[in-house]
């Protein structure tokens, strides 16, 4: 867009000040961040967005071929936003024995998965042992394989209730045993009188950071991630979204943030509503322009949908995630969305955006020739999905 039509639109809807601020490549403050939160001229916030993405990206937008794997469901946790979890002999709880988890992944990597996304349930019987060999036999079975696993509460639950083992000695024996990145999940909102709502009985913001800081420490990666649209307030993202710059400012272990929006059916805040297509698009168009060291932000379409998504690649998102089938998190708690996408599917919204589709690895390096499809079968196996 000319940049004197831009200006004229950030100044109609009163983001000149911090416009001048964006592009000159200014960190932007905790008030600024408010300031675009309450600002409803989405178009205003989506140019801003946008610069900020394609200095950082280019013209591309990333995708990756992963395999999503719930060991089991079976949590000692009762999150109230929580539709996925089952208590064990629960009607609906499961789990799958190691056999079972590398048969999936087996399968699924000579299709041509690159990754192995697997999380679970705060399980209170499964030995430490489990763990560890799953990893490992994931890796051997499947050379070259990247495991991405467990979230920050899965650690401490490892190491608190299961190994009884300090936190970093339990993240140093799953790194040997092949453990190449953490899951960004189990953030919700960092505010504790929040938590204390949606997810009681959950480990602290100060613990959940506490995971990610001692494994960027060990010159490991992650994600990290936001659940919004629940019971918090604009000024719980904005601390939320600072934690996290704070972080990545200390160490730069997080490779991308996926915020998503809390799915209210099934689940103890099933009052709530689901917040709007608005709503998501301002949260990541916000992110985009407060996480000035974060070089990606993913929109999760399984949340999000697929043409919402699409739209958020003018809204500062530069990667889609991936293929996703038999997705059950975010079904179980009412997403109607598809439980797959082709990779056709995904190269076409990236190109009908604008953008250059590219396929991308664990850490969002680009591994494959831009607009080209991924090797191996494109009928991808059962279990195959993209997560955060």
């Amino acid at each position: 867009m000319d940049r004197i039509v831009a200006n004229s639109v950030l100044q109609r809807a009163g983001l000149d000040r911090i416009a001048a601020k964006v592009f000159a490549d200014e960190r932007i403050s905790i008030d600024d961040a408010l300031e675009l939160y309450r600002c409803r001229d989405l178009h205003a916030l989506g140019l801003l967005a946008d610069h900020v993405r394609e200095k950082k990206n280019g013209n591309t937008a990333t995708y990756v071929f992963n395999l999503y794997l719930n060991y089991s469901n079976v949590c000692i946790l009762s999150c109230q936003f929580c539709s996925f979890a089952k208590k064990p002999k629960q009607e609906g709880a499961f789990e799958y024995d190691i056999d079972e988890l590398v048969r999936q992944s087996r399968e699924a990597f000579e299709r041509g998965i690159t990754e192995v996304h697997m999380v679970g349930g705060l399980h209170p019987k499964l030995p430490f042992e489990f763990y560890i060999e799953t990893v490992r036999r994931l890796k051997q079975e499947c050379p070259g394989l990247k495991v991405k696993a467990f979230t920050a509460i899965e650690i401490r639950h490892l190491a608190e209730r299961i190994a009884k083992k300090p936190l970093l000695e339990t993240m140093q024996i799953l790194r040997e045993a092949g453990l190449d990145s953490l899951t960004g999940g189990g953030a919700e909102i960092f505010d504790p009188v929040v938590r204390d709502q949606v997810c009681r009985g959950k480990e602290t913001a100060e613990e959940w950071l506490e995971v990610h800081r001692l494994w960027h420490g060990l010159g490991m990666r992650s994600t990290c991630t936001m659940l919004y649209g629940h019971v918090e307030t604009l000024e719980h993202r904005v601390d939320h979204l600072n934690r996290l710059r704070a972080l990545q400012d200390e160490t730069g272990g997080f490779t991308a943030f996926i915020p998503f929006a809390f799915e209210p059916e099934n689940n103890k805040l099933s009052r709530l509503g689901r917040v709007s297509a608005f709503e998501d698009l301002r949260n990541l168009a916000v992110a985009r322009i407060f996480l000035d060291n974060f070089e990606h932000i993913t929109a999760y379409w399984v949340s999000l949908t697929l043409p919402i998504a699409q739209i958020a690649l003018s809204y500062g998102v530069d990667d889609l995630h991936g293929t996703i089938m038999q997705e059950k998190i975010f079904h179980m708690a009412g997403s109607t969305t598809p439980q797959e996408q082709t990779v056709q599917a995904l190269e076409r919204v990236i190109r009908e955006a604008g953008r250059i589709p590219v396929q991308r690895n664990t850490f969002y390096e680009k591994i494959g020739r831009p607009g080209s499809l991924p090797p191996g079968r494109l009928d991808l196996p059962s279990g195959l999905v993209a997560s955060n």
